[in-house]
């Protein structure tokens, strides 16, 4: 997330502006998400790491369990 913010401040955006560009996107991608994959996006802005096992009601580890 750091990274998003120097990228946007090198852009000549105030702190306040990146963090609204920054909360504009996120609400755009949710809003294009089913309701059930939108906490994913939460918790990337969190700067924390998902838990993908459930994504696809746990199709992820269905498809490693075909190449066990």
């Amino acid at each position: 997330m750091n990274e998003l913010k120097e990228r946007l401040a090198a852009l000549g955006l105030s702190g306040e502006q990146v963090d609204g560009a920054i909360k504009t996107v996120a609400e755009f991608v949710k809003s294009k998400l089913p309701p059930e994959y939108q906490g994913v996006v939460d918790t990337l802005m969190a700067g924390e790491t998902p838990d993908l096992s459930a994504v696809g009601g746990g199709l992820l580890d269905k498809v490693k369990g075909m190449f066990s």
